[in-house]
């Protein structure tokens, strides 16, 4: 259980070192976006490559060449999709989830905070992370995309078109 074999360390070592390096290299080549969280996807694909690295370094059943070929995939498909999401709204929409606004201008909206399924106390625990202690300091929280939550108080809350593609045009949503 503690130990197999040399043998077994000794694959490690030597399938890890090159999986390593040929996977960074293919990182850098795809450029930034491809381990961004910046959505579900984004997430499941950054864990769907330590996933696979983590086969080929175990695994004796899949050769480098099998394991890079995979990882070379995974980030082939990340870069193919994201660069057609920004040229495609519909498949922008498919991908990407839309942030919800939970929080406006001072009032809970609790349909919203239903339908995303985010309770009502762990809004309250992100506005008091950010140093307020009431709903009236608090312009609007938005449930974003990557699942994190964004609070912009009423003193930083500018000419609010950070929250353009959050309030779709409507000023007021209902609450």
């Amino acid at each position: 259980m503690f130990f197999d074999s040399w043998a077994g360390l000794g694959r490690v070592l030597l399938v890890g070192v090159p999986a390593y390096v040929l996977l960074i290299s293919v990182l850098r080549l795809s450029g930034k976006r491809t381990l961004a969280k910046m959505n579900a996807f984004d997430l499941v694909v950054t864990v769907a490559l330590g996933s696979t690295l983590a086969t080929i370094l175990l695994s004796a059943d899949v050769a480098l060449a099998e394991g890079v070929l995979a990882l070379a995939l995974l980030i082939g498909a990340q870069f193919a999709v994201a660069w057609s999401a920004v040229r495609s709204r519909k498949l922008r929409e498919t991908v990407r989830a839309a942030p919800t606004l939970l929080v406006w201008q001072g009032a809970f909206r609790t349909q919203a905070a239903r339908d995303q399924r985010v309770s009502r106390p762990e809004v309250l625990q992100a506005i008091r992370s950010q140093g307020m202690g009431g709903l009236d300091q608090v312009t609007a929280v938005v449930l974003e995309a990557d699942g994190s939550l964004s609070v912009i108080s009423t003193a930083e809350a500018g000419d609010l078109s950070a929250l353009d593609d959050v309030l779709n045009g409507d000023e007021s949503p209902q609450a």
